[in-house]
Formats: structure tokens, sequence, C-alpha cells
């Protein structure tokens, strides 16, 4: 969340989502979460004193007593939930933000007591109370995560990625969620209600067994990369991953790098070279995370799919937004609705989903700071589609320009360039560069060449022909010039 929508929030005041505190207190703080989960999702800001003025929180840099809050108020929840707890500063105070999404297993209770909001006051559920929400809870269909799985927990099972999966959570301040005291990864699963029982469940599988899709066709992930800006048949590279989901969501991320350009970046007074991707590492990553976490598994015909492009890379994920999420929200960020809360919650414990309903926010704010376009979010009835953009660079790129972009191209395009004289097929361009390997050269040179724009199709409109050659384009002879 950031500071101004924070200081938004303060302005309007306390209501039905929204409680203010001066101080961290584990009980209460529980009490007024497990409210908001039974009533709809809602925010608790610790650190306000009198007339919503900050008041600020004790200093805590390290974020131990904020975390320690976090574990005593999970602790207490039944059942568990992914409920958001961060440090943002207004006005020169540090304020503790708790976000609480609408609870799907209603209902919650804290400590064994049931609670519910009621405008600006949070009270225990009387027995008519809960009776209700039980009805409610017993009319809606079971989710998909928490149905059965046909999985044999004995050959199916992936231990090594459980183990992988607690040593992350070891790494982030979640780690005790995960039951320390526990001996073995069936517990652990059981603990997190992956596993009833004795057999596991949907989303215990799709996280943590060797090849869900075995069972489970739409948890591949598709993706391809295309040499144009249209979805041909004429591929770069093509994939479908298949295995436990963090793994795949590791792997596909490697995908899409290795399909994109690099970037080379000096920083002001720096001699240093840094290369990065052509997208944020941190904006891809929220993408895919928020496709893995908020897809519709339960749809045979669904999926993941990652399409690259040379100015663009789109993720599609089935399941359209849930009722009163809009693009637009999700751009700015806004309290999740969860589709699947407890294959979000796994991911959460392991440090891969930081915050609720934020993924969104996160990755717009990557893309301004980085200059790029700013994503695009698309939802119909099947999916909702993530294009994110880079700038196209055009012959018209005036010479002040240049110095800026020069930086932006890899070592490998800068010696393409030199080596580009005249107009020259794929096979003696790749000659000149005294290059044997094939695939290092499309992947290495050429292609990078042709998504910055420095290299030119003599046949834009016929990409595969063998008649095909390449040009330097007015930038691609700019930067030449420049390099001379």
């Amino acid at each position: 969340m950031k500071s101004e929508e924070l200081a938004r929030l303060l302005a309007l005041g306390e209501g039905q989502s929204i409680e203010f505190k001066t101080r961290a207190d584990a009980k209460l703080l529980g009490q007024q979460v497990c409210a908001f989960l039974n009533s709809g999702g809602g925010y608790v800001v610790l650190g306000i004193g009198a007339n919503n003025e900050p008041v600020g929180m004790a200093d805590d840099r390290d974020h131990k007593a904020l975390h320690e809050l976090e574990l005593q108020v999970s602790q207490g929840l039944l059942p568990s939930a992914l409920v958001s707890f961060e440090a943002q500063e207004v006005a020169g105070k540090i304020l503790w933000v708790i976000e609480v999404p609408a609870g799907k297993d209603i209902p919650y209770s804290f400590r064994d007591e049931a609670f519910v909001r009621e405008g600006e006051m949070t009270r225990r559920a009387d027995v008519a109370t809960l009776r209700d929400m039980i009805m409610r809870r017993q009319m809606e269909p079971e989710r998909w995560e928490r149905r059965f799985s046909d999985a044999d927990l004995d050959e199916d099972l992936d231990e090594d990625e459980i183990k992988r999966a607690i040593k992350r959570g070891e790494n982030s301040h979640r780690y005790k969620a995960w039951g320390r005291d526990i001996d073995s990864p069936m517990q652990v699963l059981e603990h997190l209600g992956l596993v009833k029982y004795g057999r596991l469940t949907n989303g215990g599988d799709v996280l943590f067994s060797r090849n869900p899709a075995r069972r489970y066709a739409q948890v591949r992930v598709r993706c391809a990369a295309f040499s144009t800006d249209k979805t041909d048949d004429t591929y770069g590279d093509f994939k479908n991953f298949e295995g436990p989901l963090v793994s795949v969501l590791d792997e596909v991320f490697a995908f899409i790098r290795r399909n994109t350009p690099s970037r080379s970046h000096f920083g002001a007074g720096s001699l240093v070279r840094e290369d990065r991707g052509a997208y944020p590492d941190a904006a891809l990553r929220e993408a895919l995370v928020n496709a893995f976490a908020h897809r519709d598994y339960a749809d045979f015909r669904g999926g993941i799919r990652v399409q690259i492009f040379p100015h663009r890379v789109e993720i599609w994920n089935s399941g359209g937004l849930p009722e009163g999420v809009t693009p637009d929200g999700l751009a700015k960020g806004q309290i999740s609705i969860l589709r699947n809360p407890d294959i979000a919650h796994v991911l959460y414990l392991q440090g891969l989903m930081e915050k609720l309903g934020r993924g969104g926010m996160l990755i717009s704010r990557a893309f301004s700071e980085e200059g790029l376009p700013p994503p695009e979010w698309q939802s119909d009835a099947q999916g909702v589609t993530l294009i994110l953009r880079t700038p196209e660079v055009t012959p018209e790129v005036t010479p002040e320009v240049t110095p800026e972009v020069t930086p932006e191209v890899t070592p490998e395009v800068l010696r393409l360039i030199g080596a580009l004289t005249g107009d020259l097929s794929r096979k003696e361009l790749q000659q000149a560069l005294e290059l044997k390997d094939d695939e290092h050269f499309r992947k290495s040179y050429l292609q990078p060449a042709l998504a910055a724009g420095v290299v030119e199709m003599t046949l834009p409109d016929k990409p595969t022909s063998s008649k095909q050659r390449y040009k330097l384009s007015s930038l691609g002879k700019s930067l030449r010039d420049g390099q001379s």
C-alpha cells in the first residue's frame, strides 16, 4: 500500500471496513481480524491517536515486533487465513497496516470466539449469526482446492519440494507458521490443511505432487515466444511446463527471461554496467504469482498461457475477475478476493505472495519506475490477460535520444551493428560475426536486435521467407556512427 493510499484511509475515518488502534494488542487485534474475515474484509491501522492523527509505533527497524504480532494473531485464528501485515510511513510516523480479505471459510474464530463487524463496532457473534454463517457456507459449493485428489501420498508426493518450501519459509519471517515442532513432511501438509483423513487435497496436489498434470491436464502452463507481433506458426521457442506449482513458476520465469532481451544500464556517474531484463524481474514474478494463485483450477479447459512477442508479454489465466474486482482496481490495488485461499496461503508463507490485492499495484509501480508503458488487464468470462509492454523504438527517434538508448542494448547487439553492412542474409550475417551456433546467434544477437529496433527485415511481411535479408534501421545507423 502506498503512503498516499494510507493517508486516504486515514481521511475516511473508521467505518465498516476500517479500524484504527493506538497500540498493538494481540488479543484485540485478533478479534478485529476475525470480525473482518467474517464480514467482508477490511483494514486495521495501528499507531493512530485522537482525531485520526498518526502517532506512530515504537521503533522496529527489523520488524521483529510486527512479525511477532502477526504470529500471535495467525496462531489464534481458526481456520487459518491469509492476512497481510506491513509497516508504512505517513507524516514521518511508522504505522502498521493489517489488511484482511473477505474470508472464504466462515465462520472464523479467534481463540475459540467468533466476531463480526457491524458499522464501526466489533462484537461477538451470537448464536443466530453463527447459524446464518454456517448455513451460507453449507449452501456454497466446495472449492476445487479443498476436494480430495486421487494422488497417492506414497508415490506422488514430492517430499523434496515440501522441504524446499519450508526452507523458503525459514528465509522469511513466517517460518513458525509451518510448525517448527513438526517432524515429517506429511505432518506439515496436515498442519496446513492440505492432507485430511490420510488423503491429499487438490490444492496439496497442485503444490506438492511430482506431476499433478497426470490427473489434471489444466494445470500445465503453455509458453511460446514469437518472432513477430502475431500468433503465427513461427515460434522462436515453445514449451509446456508441468510439475509442482513453485517449480513450474520458476521455470516459466526463466523461459520469459531467456526469450526477452537484456538491457545494459549505466548508472549516473558509474562506469559499472548493470544488466537488466527488458521487463522488471519483480514485476514478472508478481504477475506469475498472481496468475498461479488466482486462476480457476476447476475449469478443465483452462490453464495458464504465456505468449512472448518482440515488444510485449501476455500472461493469461483461466477464470474471470471475481465480482467487485475491476481491471482499474487491479492496477490501483484493492482488498483481494481470493479464489484459492489455501494455495495463496502456502505461497504467502514462502514469501512469494507479499500483499493481498497489491500485486497489480506493485507491477504498475515497477513499470512506472522503469519508464515503461503501464500494464494492461483485460478480462472476460473465460479468463484474465495481463499485457506487459516495452517501448517500440521507431526510426523516427532523434539523435538527441541516442545517448540514452545506447546503454540499453547488449554488447552482442552492438557487435552485430558493427558487422552489418548493407543487406545481409541471416547466414551471411552469422558468418560476418564468426558464429557457428545458429541458436545462440538467433537468441543472443538477431532477436534482441530486431526487438530493439536497430535492425529491420527487408521483407517484414514474410519473416520466414528464404529471400529474407536484414539491414540497419535509422536508429541502428545512429548507434553505429556513435561507436566509430
